[in-house]
This record gives structure tokens, sequence and C-alpha cells, in this order.
């Protein structure tokens, strides 16, 4: 009896000591980590409902020295509330307060004739002295609080990677980018304040055993404000220079498949969403809309007869400046012929019929197999909503045809971010990353979590990677430019495309219309950087070369700089 009075006496005594440490932590969580939040939200509680008071997480960039800078915030001011019943003369009323801040009339008026209604707001999002000045009028009936709302500092920086928030129904929540994205995390419980705090006490023993509920907290993505500012000042730069329908660039670690930059033109100011006309806007063409990018896609099927030891850099053909495949003529770009060249040759000057010669040489299950593996046709699993995948049913067609043109980059489909996954294989010993953007998690209860993503490996290895990285490295020296382009200091390895844009109905291609891509990677042999540009659509110039030489030397000549990249040859 002795030993089983002295065990009840243990377990007892250990649940006191649980429930004493879970008490302590509360307090402590009340009293000392959120005690603004819970001060600030109880003297809400006087003048509105606590559903009113806006709590949400932070998104945060992160410079290259590890300062974070702030995306996405709250920011404090104030509105304006009247009691119509306190109210006599509600055009009185209307005229004092249109002294100091603009009101629709007829909306003000409604609003003051609900006599019966005890709270109206009126007014939101004013400065301090606009605050200051109606509260120095006393005027019956009219009471100014304050109010917060979410806030992005860089306005249209990063717009459709971060997102906003909007309504849906009565849903007030993230409904694009990373605000959507991580909306759950963001989210902030709006628990009242005065709550029996041993309810709530007991409430939280109850989460914490009985549920998997997800922590909140606020998120540090991978994008370098700096490098974001500057990307999007290049974009914006092309599209005015050349009228181009939309463009879009990413800049991305190839190793671990950071994301520093990714922006799209036209964009939106984040603090005024409303007033774009156009919903469409708000979508990212990055992860959602999907392009044939062209010649680009060379690099990666010159990967596959590399390694599958078809050809060689200096395998040679003849061209005749066009080739017929089931009585379809595919040209050059310039329908010129070359005579006898090599494959290094092929890359240097974009020749399609060097391309239908190394398809030829891989055949059907050899060049479908391959391109699946670089991850065309599948999601690349970017921490964004609404991403889709690349269109490659071709790729299961008998005909040839279908694989002439794959080889060369047309009749298949990507997103630009699926596109950068796979060249980025190219530059890191053929391993296939996860694109990503979110680094770090800061949880309220003080504890974080690091992101990790798998990479995996395609079909080429990475004795292919050095291969093919010298080859592109050689176009950027020879060829880009006619060899101007050429660093004396730094390995670069680059590929340009054009290609024709496929008409709506599916029925063929506009003769006018082309899509102007351009990749590269530096420095070539441990890079740092893979930066993927195009443009839909850019009129008064023919060729991706001429379009994006520059603004890419630009783009790679300040990542060298800003990072203080040492030189490699």
């Amino acid at each position: 009896m002795s030993s089983s009075f002295f065990s009840r006496i243990k377990v007892t005594s250990f649940f006191i000591l649980i429930f004493a440490l879970i008490l302590i932590s509360k307090l402590f969580l009340v009293q000392v980590v959120h005690k603004n939040s819970y001060m600030e939200r109880a003297d809400h509680q006087y003048v509105t409902s606590s559903s009113d008071i806006f709590e949400r997480g932070s998104i945060f960039f992160e410079r290259k020295d590890g300062q974070l800078v702030s995306a996405a915030t709250q920011t404090t001011g104030f509105k304006v509330a009247i009691n119509p019943s306190q109210i006599s003369d509600d055009e009185e009323v209307y005229v004092k307060l249109s002294e100091k801040i603009t009101l629709d009339h007829d909306g003000f008026i409604l609003k003051a004739s609900k006599k019966s209604d005890p709270y109206e707001e009126i007014a939101n999002r004013l400065t301090k002295e606009e605050a200051d000045y109606i509260s120095s009028k006393k005027i019956p009936g009219v009471y100014v609080y304050k109010e917060k709302w979410r806030f992005y500092p860089g306005g249209n920086l990063a717009s459709h990677t971060l997102g906003f928030l909007g309504y849906k129904g009565n849903d007030f929540s993230g409904r694009y980018g990373l605000e959507r994205q991580y909306n759950t995390t963001l989210s902030r419980d709006e628990d009242n304040p005065y709550v029996n705090f041993f309810a709530e006490v007991f409430s939280n023993i109850n989460k914490t055993f009985l549920s998997n509920e997800i922590k909140k907290g606020d998120i540090i993505t991978t994008i370098e404000p700096a490098v974001q500012g500057f990307l999007e000042k290049k974009l914006t730069q092309v599209k005015e220079k050349y009228q181009v329908d939309s463009i879009g660039g990413i800049i991305m670690n190839p190793e671990d498949g950071s994301i520093y930059a990714m922006g799209v033109k036209p964009d939106f100011d984040l603090n005024n969403f409303s007033n774009v006309k156009n919903a469409s806007i708000f979508s990212s063409p990055l992860v959602e809309n999907v392009f044939e990018f062209g010649s680009v896609v060379k690099p990666l099927v010159m990967a596959a007869g590399l390694d599958t030891g078809v050809v060689t850099a200096g395998t040679k053909y003849e061209d005749r400046g066009s080739v017929i495949v089931e009585e379809k003529q595919i040209n050059n770009f310039d329908k010129k012929a070359r005579g006898v060249v090599d494959m290094q040759e092929v890359l240097n000057q974009s020749l399609n019929t060097g391309m239908v010669f190394v398809s030829h040489k891989l055949g059907h299950d050899n060049l479908r197999d391959y391109l699946l593996s670089y991850g065309i046709g599948k999601k690349t699993g970017i921490d964004l909503p609404n991403e889709t995948s690349g269109l490659v049913s071709n790729l299961q067609s008998p005909r040839d045809i279908e694989y002439a043109n794959a080889s060369f980059g047309q009749g298949i489909a990507m997103t630009p971010v699926e596109t950068i996954r796979a060249l980025a294989s190219l530059s890191n010993g053929g391993k296939l990353v996860v694109p990503h953007l979110i680094k770090t998690i800061k949880y309220e209860d003080g504890t974080k979590k690091n992101i990790t993503y798998e990479s995996t490996q395609t079909k080429i290895s990475e004795k292919t990677s050095e291969e093919i990285t010298r080859m592109l490295v050689t176009v950027m020296d020879k060829s880009l430019k006619g060899g101007l382009a050429k660093m004396d200091h730094y390995s670069i390895a680059v590929k340009t495309g054009t290609a024709q844009v496929a008409k709506e109905d599916g029925r063929g291609y506009y003769e006018d219309r082309h899509t102007h891509s351009f990749f590269g990677y530096l420095p070539a042999y441990e890079p740092k950087f893979i930066i993927f540009l195009y443009a839909v659509n850019p009129k008064g110039i023919l060729y991706a070369s001429q379009t994006w030489a520059d603004p890419f030397l630009d783009i790679a000549k300040f990542l060298l700089n800003y990072y203080e990249i040492p030189p490699d040859r």
C-alpha cells in the first residue's frame, strides 16, 4: 500500500510539474514575447472588435551580408469612425472633416443617416497629421483610432513573387505569390486578449498534445534586394526600348536552386494593386505560362549527344542551309549553308540543321529520355502557387519531324522556371535542383527552421557537364557580339534563343512574332549564378543576340562586382 501511495504521489507531482512549466511558458509568451501585441490589441478592444485587428507575419529579403530587409510588413496609421446617433447635423460634420481629408459626400451622408448604428468607418489609412487635426476639432460623434494594414516597402519590387492580400468572399488572405503560398504560416489567430487566462492555458495544452497545429512565423526569402532591383531595371529598359509585349528574368544559384531575383514586366504596385484594371497581370508567367524558347534548348540536346557518345565537339556534318524531314523543310535562321562544320560551330552559329543531325544520331528514345530527365514536362516544386508544367506531348510521337523540331526548341513548351532548372543542370554536374524562394522560417516561439531542398540527377554525367560548358564558353568568347563580349578574366557560358510564337489556336506560328531568350552561367566552371532572360514579341529587332547581349553582360558584370567574385582565368 505504501508503495502504491508513493507511486500515485510521483504521478501527480509529474503532472503538476508539467502544468507549471506550461503555465510559466504561457506567462513568458504573454508578458514578454507578445507583450506589445497584446497591449495594442487590448487598447483596440475599447473601440473595435478583435476581428478588426490586423496581424500578420512579415516577409524579408536578405542582403548578401545576411542583413534582413523588410519586403512585407505591418504599418500603423489612423482611421476615422462616426457614431451616427451622436451627430445632429450630418452636412456640417461632412464639411468640417472635408477640410482635411477626402470624403465621398453621398457615402458619408448614407453612413451618417444610420442613426441606430453606433459605429461606421468613414476613412482609413490617415497620417498622424490628419488624425491630430480631426481629434483637435472635437466633433461630437467623430472618433479617431489607430489601425494596422499590410505594407510593402518596395512598392513594385518583386510584386509577382510577393503577391498580396485580398478578399475572396468574406475570406481575407494571401491571394498571389508568397502571401498565398505561406498564408497559413503568416496568418495570425486573432484571439481576444481578455479571454479567461486559465481557459486559454488549457486550450493551449489541448493544442500541444492533441493536434499538429501549424506554427506561425515570419519568412526569410533568398531574394537579394539589390540584385532584384538591378534585374528589374534591365527588364524595364529592354521592354521600353523594343516595345515588348511581356518580359521576364530569373537569377538563380545553379548549385542549390536559391533564387536571388525573379521579375516580370509589366508589374504592379503592391500598395495600390486595386488600381490595376486587368487582374491577369497578377499572375506570374514565370511559373504559370509556357513558351517555346527555341535555341536555348540546343545545349540540352547537344549534351545528350555528348553523353551518349554519338557526337563530340569535333564531329562534322555538311550543312546545306536546310534539311527535309518527312517532307517538311527545316532551315537555318538565315537559310544559308555553311558547308562542312563541326558541333562547336552548330552552337556558335545556332544551326538548326546541325541539331537535326544530332537528333537523328540520338534516335527518338534517347532524345526523349534525356529531355525528360532535365525535368521538362514536370513541375519544379518552386514555392509559389499555381505552378504549371511544360508541354511535351510531341515527344511521345512516332514522327521524326516532332523530334527534329524539339532538337532546336520548337514544338515543346516550358515555363521560365522549368527552363532555368533544366539549363542549370548543364553547369552543376548534371544535378536537377529545386528552384526556391524561402530560406528560413522564424517562428513566434523563438525557434526557426532552415528549409532544405534535395536535388536529383539527370542522365548527363559530370564529364558531359564540363564538356558542354566548355562549348558554351566558346560561344561566349568567339560568337557573342562577334567575340567582343569575351571577358579576359572570367569564363562565362552562354546561348541565345529565337523562336516563333505559336498561334493561340494552335495552328502554326506567327511569321512576325518571336520570343527572344538568353541564358548564361558564371563563372562557367564553378558557377555562382545562372541568368535566364526572355522577351515576347520585341519590335524592330530580329535576333535574341541583339536584344539580350548587352543587358546580359550588364547583369553579369554587376553580379561579379557586387559579390566580389574572384577571376577564374
